[in-house]
């Protein structure tokens, strides 16, 4: 008698383990990740997380593309695209979904959430006491002016879009009638940040990645305009990373519970450091031109780790 699906869905799996990857595209990072892990004995395979959906029915009550009702032993979310409130609630679920089944999900949905809306990233920051600029985040244009003639009278505001990155749509705020109203402002919401950058024969910051809790690689960005993203124009250069440093990283990475995170630090003018961001989901592109360090290696050698201190899905049943 053939087994039954309930038998089936929590025999743990004896073939090498098949990580899926989840991508807009198949770009270079993906890439990298894929020749690593395979370098491993570990299997890759892509899924584009908008072609999956639910499907109660099933063994796994999943449909993962290009798993079908099967499911992988480890996600990697490389990148999440956008899309409606629905489309990307939907998402989220399918990846809360697969770690409630004991898939190994880096980064996992709370992670994500927790890093791409900024508001709730600062709120995590401060109550963890990790050092970070005061933030204001609030749907109210009125409340967004008061906050705005209170603040820039002791120095500039920058508005940053609450679902942004990249250093898109970043403005400084040096007085309230510099504040757009809300037909100008990403979501009707305001992401007001306290500005805390010093011009230093230009300006600069540093991009940590974190993996497990450990910082494997570090780059200093230089420009001279404020904003210092790789994207738009800032200059990677390699970087020694101090203790300080290093520790505000992992404590940040911590705080929204990343597995790997990109977290980006900024000295103010008292020279004490700051974390301005964390991405859940960061490029190392940049960062891989002025590192010895084979990012991507490091990466593998980790989820490799992983997988081998879990319990295979089903072995406690």
């Amino acid at each position: 008698m053939p087994p039954s699906p309930e038998r089936f869905a929590i025999e743990p799996r004896v073939a090498r383990p098949v990580v899926g990857l989840v991508g807009d595209r198949v770009d270079w990072h993906a890439r990298e990740l894929a020749a690593a892990l395979a370098a491993r004995g570990i299997t890759t395979t892509r899924i584009r997380l908008e072609l999956c959906g639910f499907a109660t029915h099933s063994a796994s009550g999943l449909h993962i593309d290009g798993f079908g009702e099967s499911l992988p032993d480890a996600v990697v979310i490389r990148s999440m695209s956008g899309g409606a409130f629905e489309a990307v609630t939907l998402r989220l679920g399918i990846l809360h979904a697969l770690r409630e089944r004991s898939v190994l999900v880096w980064n996992d949905a709370r992670s994500i959430e927790r890093c791409v809306d900024k508001s709730t990233t600062s709120f995590l920051l401060a109550r963890a006491g990790i050092a970070t600029p005061a933030t204001w985040a609030t749907a109210s244009y009125e409340q967004a002016i008061q906050i705005a003639q209170r603040e820039t009278a002791t120095g500039p505001l920058v508005l940053k879009p609450l679902f942004g990155s990249q250093g898109r749509g970043l403005k400084l705020i040096r007085r309230p009638e510099d504040l757009p109203r809300g037909a100008n402002v990403a979501g009707g919401v305001w992401y007001l940040q306290r500005f805390v950058a010093v011009e230093r024969d230009g300006f600069h910051d540093f991009r940590l990645l974190v993996v497990q809790g450990r910082v494997i690689a570090a780059m200093q960005r230089h420009s001279s305009h404020w904003i210092t993203n790789v994207k738009r124009g800032g200059r990677p250069v390699a970087a020694v990373v101090n203790d300080d440093m290093r520790e505000l990283a992992i404590k940040t990475a911590a705080a929204v519970g990343a597995d790997f995170a990109g977290v980006d630090i900024v000295y103010g003018a008292d020279q004490q450091p700051f974390v301005l961001e964390i991405n859940s989901m960061p490029a190392w592109s940049g960062l891989q031109k002025v590192t010895p360090v084979r990012i991507a290696s490091v990466f593998a050698d980790a989820l490799t780790a992983a997988l081998a201190a879990r319990v295979p899905r089903g072995a406690m049943a």
